[in-house]
């Protein structure tokens, strides 16, 4: 998984987590076997125990996928003749969509944010950053000084498998940062290895995934905010506010950093008055 296909830590911990649950029902249904013994009937019986213990059809998928890259690998390494995952069928999942903020809804997070404490530039910067750039949260916590050209208006992000991108900056990223870094940052005392992270925690380390969840989840509790958003909520958002602002679907493929369009192709979940406007507006028929 590292070396042939690049994933990253946290795609390999998910992977070996989601994959361990094979072992699980080979313990408790007192079936212990080899991976090269395993059947497609055993691997059936699995999925059939994941469902009743309440997993979501989503989580099946993605286990099986687990399972079937496995097993893939088995059949590169001779390991097994035939592959036994190759017949197990996914469950049938829609597509779920995903929670957008509004515009009102991300300023009113920025502005709950308490400036008189240390951290507050830091955290307008953060927000600002997640959604004007649309960053996952393992590619903010690894945002690099040297990797941010405000010259030349860009950010390049190191994504999923090691794979460089250009993100545009906008002026409102740009002044957040600036303040962060030259009122702020320039004042730490840094750790050694650190020097390079844009955003540090008071000790002067890069800041963890976990911290950045936990600052979203104490703003959207003083605004008192009910939908249930976390640091992806705003990469959702930057790509939504994109679409409906009518940007091509390739180019924020690209600014996303998504391998295929299809994942894209979530975020056309328009409102239905922004869908009427476009077809009112562009139909031959309702043209005069």
């Amino acid at each position: 998984m590292k070396i042939e296909k690049s994933l990253s830590a946290n795609s390999v911990e998910a992977y070996l987590r989601d994959f361990d649950k094979l072992t699980q029902y080979l313990e408790v249904s007192s079936s212990i076997k080899k991976p090269t013994e395993i059947a497609l009937s055993d691997l059936q019986q699995m999925i059939l125990w994941i469902s009743e213990l309440g997993i979501s059809a989503r989580s099946q998928s993605r286990i099986i996928s687990g399972i079937r890259n496995f097993f893939f690998y088995l059949l590169l390494e001779d390991e097994i003749k035939e592959d036994p995952s190759e017949l197990l069928e996914l469950p049938k999942i829609g597509k779920k969509l995903p929670e957008v903020l509004s515009i009102q809804e991300i300023d009113d997070l920025k502005n709950a944010i308490d400036m008189s404490k240390q951290e507050g530039h830091r955290n307008r910067a953060i927000i600002e950053t997640l959604y004007s750039c649309g960053l996952r949260v393992s590619e903010l916590v690894n945002l690099q000084i040297t990797n941010i050209y405000f010259d030349e208006g860009f950010v390049r992000v190191i994504g999923k498998g090691n794979k460089e991108r250009l993100v545009p900056i906008s002026p409102s990223v740009e002044k957040e940062i600036k303040i962060y870094r030259d009122l702020v940052r320039v004042h730490q005392e840094i750790k050694d290895g650190n020097e390079d992270y844009l955003f540090l925690n008071r000790r002067g380390a890069k800041l963890t995934r976990v911290m950045i969840f936990t600052i979203i989840k104490n703003l959207a509790e003083e605004i008192g905010l009910k939908k249930n958003i976390s640091p992806h909520t705003f990469r959702h958002s930057f790509a939504t506010h994109l679409v409906e602002g009518g940007a091509n679907l390739r180019a924020i493929q690209e600014m996303l950093g998504h391998e295929s369009i299809s994942t894209t192709e979530i975020y056309t979940h328009l409102s239905n008055d922004f869908l009427k406007d476009a077809i009112i507006s562009f139909h031959p028929r309702n043209k005069s």
